[in-house]
């Protein structure tokens, strides 16, 4: 897979949501198996949230694309109440006995999502592969 079909040109605007499906289909159209999950309503994602969403996506896969060796991906996007959820599994070379170095990828998305109040979770799955899962509040009431 090409690194460059998942970058984005200096001269588009801002990516968000909104645009993750072509991600997944760009990382698609260069080799790996990706699917998109979208779960829940969208409503009322503060734009920061939406573009650092974007960002999560855009790493991991880049991530995969350098790192991983996988064949397929998997990204799901859970709208809930109070918090946006991202988590993006690959079924790369990564085992429980290879923690993750964090490179600059990492520390970045951590850094935004740190920002935002929410969590990161970037680790080797049990069955094989790897996950990031990031939650990120709406700061939404019901």
């Amino acid at each position: 897979m090409t690194l460059e079909a998942l970058r984005d040109d200096d001269t588009s605007p801002p990516h968000g949501l909104d645009d993750v499906s072509d991600l997944v289909r760009r990382a698609r159209t260069a080799g790996l198996d990706a699917t998109l999950t979208i779960e829940g309503r969208r409503d009322g994602v503060p734009v920061a949230v939406d573009r650092t969403a974007y960002r999560i996506v855009q790493e991991s896969l880049t991530n995969i694309a350098r790192h991983a060796a996988a064949a397929t991906a998997s990204v799901r996007i859970d709208y809930r109440p109070d918090a946006l959820v991202i988590q993006v599994d690959d079924d790369g070379e990564a085992t429980q006995d290879t923690p993750p170095v964090p490179g600059v990828g990492l520390l970045g998305m951590r850094e935004r999502v740190t920002a935002l109040g929410g969590h990161l979770r970037a680790a080797p799955r049990g069955e094989g592969g790897f996950t990031v899962q990031a939650g990120l509040p709406v700061g939404r009431t019901s």
